[in-house]
């Protein structure tokens, strides 16, 4: 059959390897894509959010099967475009409507979503600009430290953490005066600081049934030891050596069915992913935020895990019939180390040539920001640029395999952490 992916990351190259690994893919188109996935399939040079131009590539290449990498297509609506479209209503769609999506789309809705269905989460209130002052008197009594989080879309970046009122008071006026995150941040959710270990637990859902995929944590801070400022993600492990079956069936008893139960109940026809961001609290998980599709660098280490035909296992979540399958998992622990571009995550430069790949063993290298150049050559193309992925029977293991190929990857100015998983080693 024919398969198109939507996105440019490193996610989507990951997508596009476990595709590739069906005889039942055909022809694998990426929309746009990057440098690595155009070795695996044809990148397509079309905006995800041109959705006429979108449902008529559909139907010119005969797309049956549609995969939504990213989550600004599915807030904006596209698999509903698709739906009300006579002639593009029967592609297997693997992405939920713009109402799921609002998981990710509004931090404020999903609180109400986790409050009205009884799921474990920080406390919180949430402010706009008819109510600033309110919500600066509200930070006045409120414990240390604070979370400020943008309502919107803020590309991983429109969360904060103020260690003092004064910061938080100022942070607050900036987003939503200033807009500092955008139309994101015209709304403002505030929570209360928990504090633990994070991890994100990953759902595929085909509207009534799921299956739980495997656990993963993601490092989002740009400095070694978690410093400095938030990033989009620098690495990946998976699974937690704490997060073990019981405490996974912890977490699916108390977060993964209600949220299931709730969307039905809600009358929300889910299909796709769900990202569950989660804070391990002294053994106890809550949520912090939901997102409406795979995680990024997270799906560089979970679906390398992965060792179902994921055609088939796609398939089965677009048509319904996820209580049909069996998950294969390899049990090796899987790590991932982002390489970035110096400057990264503010101001950087893009079109640096990349060498050194091919001595690289015992590694997956996943495109993330990459295209190529006039002449052939790899290039540098966004701040997060690759992301080398190993196997290990241990954290240590995977890791020091990432950090030895890590540095066999040579481009201007790269950066990258070197202690993903220092927590646990």
């Amino acid at each position: 059959m024919n398969v198109l992916i939507i996105g440019s990351g490193g996610r989507e190259h990951a997508f596009a390897m476990q595709l590739r690994k069906s005889s039942a893919c055909d022809h694998l188109f990426i929309l746009p894509g990057n440098a690595g996935t155009a070795v695996l399939g044809t990148n397509v040079a079309l905006n995800p959010n041109d959705f006429d131009a979108l449902g008529n590539f559909c139907l010119q290449n005969t797309i049956e099967l549609l995969i939504v990498g990213p989550e600004d297509p599915l807030v904006n609506g596209l698999r509903d475009y698709f739906e009300a479209t006579t002639a593009l209503k029967n592609i297997a769609f693997v992405g939920p409507d713009k109402t799921g999506a609002q998981m990710e789309g509004s931090k404020d809705w999903s609180k109400i979503f986790m409050q009205k269905h009884g799921i474990p989460t920080a406390a919180y209130r949430t402010f706009t600009s008819e109510n600033l002052q309110e919500g600066i008197a509200y930070l006045q009594n409120h414990s240390l430290p604070i979370v400020l989080k943008a309502d919107g879309l803020a590309a991983g970046k429109g969360v904060l953490i103020c260690q003092t009122q004064e910061e938080a008071i100022h942070e607050l006026q900036l987003m939503i005066n200033e807009k500092k995150f955008g139309s994101a941040s015209t709304k403002v959710v505030v929570e209360e600081f928990l504090k633990g270990i994070e991890l994100s637990v990953f759902v595929l859902c085909d509207g009534k049934n799921y299956l739980i995929l495997p656990s993963a944590k993601d490092y989002k801070r740009i400095g070694e030891a978690d410093a400095g400022l938030n990033t989009g993600g620098m690495g990946a492990i998976s699974p937690l050596p704490f997060a073990d079956a019981a405490y996974i069936q912890k977490v699916e008893e108390r977060i993964i069915k209600p949220t299931i139960d709730g969307l039905q109940k809600d009358q929300i026809n889910y299909i796709g992913f769900i990202f569950i961001g989660l804070m391990n609290v002294n053994g106890e998980p809550f949520v912090i935020e939901y997102n409406s599709r795979m995680g990024d660098p997270e799906t560089e280490v979970v679906l390398p895990r992965i060792q179902n035909d994921f055609v088939e296992l796609m398939m089965a979540t677009a048509k319904g019939n996820l209580d049909k399958v069996q998950l294969e998992i390899d049990p090796r622990t899987a790590a991932t180390i982002m390489l970035v571009s110096q400057g990264y995550p503010e101001a950087y430069e893009k079109g640096k040539v990349m060498t050194g790949m091919e001595n690289v063993k015992d590694s997956i290298l996943f495109h993330a920001g990459t295209k190529l150049g006039e002449n052939g050559e790899l290039l540098s193309n966004g701040g997060r640029v690759m992301a080398v992925t190993s196997f290990g029977n241990s954290i240590a293991e995977a890791i020091a395999t990432c950090n030895k190929n890590a540095a066999l990857v040579q481009f201007e100015n790269k950066y990258y952490r070197r202690d993903i998983g220092f927590e646990f080693l």
